[in-house]
């Protein structure tokens, strides 16, 4: 199965020297919005399969494009409750340059909102601050972060450790009014072996002294269900053929994917496009022309291999 997502982030046209919604060509690129993340892999999956249209198969293609990849994973999460098995192998074409990815950290978007008791400033018994509420509870967060950081570690990724990154907080609306409510909005990437919900139970397990001592109301919620740390095991026979077809020891990045719900489907899974992440979700979105004919030849030795080889 060649799968990847036909979504894309949103565009500010003002900031593109071409029109995003048109495939350009420009300096050796091509230059469009989705052209690396990830729409012109499916014009690749195309070119490599004319290429063998005429020949037999013996184990059938599937060419898989879902939805809300940006945002929700929708597509790939209904897929996976769906239970319907797709294949024996998977390959997701995000950008990694052509090299293979077998692992891959998790995503939590989370948001913690508090409510207190607004009042004047001049007396802080009229009310209770949430902002200082929100004070504690970021020490909290950065005590488990530090915490997760010690505990838990792979080489294998650029940043070794888990990460937390406070994103964003709103909260108060004047100096001189003790602020009612607050919300705080983080970024947490797990390695594969965390659990997400092991580290939300950790997280709630701070934060529910803080709500009895400041006198608050604190929520805290999932922005969008997870995406779950990823990793295929180094001797899989679609991680060993990777290897042998690029020349690359399968590695492992930051981003998260839709690999976690095909893997679940009972696919071997691997990550494995020609774009670069470090143009993904940039003005000026770009694939270099000198990436096409690598990925077509490569497509088609994968698609030989697992589809016209008996097996």
């Amino acid at each position: 199965m060649l799968a990847g997502h036909s979504d894309t982030v949103p565009f500010d046209e003002a900031l593109w020297k071409t029109d995003p919604l048109k495939l350009t060509e420009v300096d050796g690129r091509w230059v469009g919005l989705g052209s690396c993340d990830m729409k012109g892999f499916f014009a690749l999956i195309i070119e490599a399969v004319r290429g063998l249209i005429d020949q037999p198969f013996k184990q059938p293609l599937l060419i898989l494009a879902t939805c809300d990849e940006e945002s929700s994973m929708a597509g790939a999460r209904a897929l996976a409750e769906a239970g319907r098995p797709l294949g024996r192998a998977a390959v997701i074409g995000e950008p990694t340059g052509l090299k293979p990815i077998r692992l891959h950290k998790g995503v939590m978007m989370e948001r913690i909102h508090i409510l207190g008791r607004s009042g004047h400033s001049s007396d802080p018994s009229l009310g209770h601050s949430a902002l200082e509420a929100m004070h504690d509870a970021i020490s909290e967060l950065k005590g488990l972060r530090t915490q997760w950081q010690a505990q838990y570690r792979n080489p294998q990724f650029t940043v070794p450790q888990p990460t937390l990154n406070l994103g964003c907080i709103h909260g108060g609306d004047n100096p001189n009014r003790i602020c009612g409510q607050c919300s705080l909005e983080f970024d947490l990437r797990p390695l594969p072996g965390m659990d997400p919900e092991v580290l939300r139970a950790a997280i709630r397990h701070k934060l529910e002294p803080l709500a009895e001592l400041h006198q608050v109301k604190i929520d805290y919620a999932p922005l969008f269900p997870e995406c779950a740390p990823f990793e295929q095991a180094a001797d899989a026979e679609l991680v060993r053929v990777a290897e042998r077809l690029t020349g690359h020891t399968a590695a492992a990045v930051a981003f998260g994917t839709e690999a976690p719900y095909l893997q679940r489907l009972g696919c071997e899974t691997l990550v494995l496009g020609p774009g670069d992440i470090a143009c993904a979700h940039q003005p000026g979105e770009y694939l270099e022309m000198s990436r096409l004919d690598p990925t077509v030849r490569l497509l088609r030795q994968l698609i030989e291999h697992y589809c016209l080889t008996p097996q």
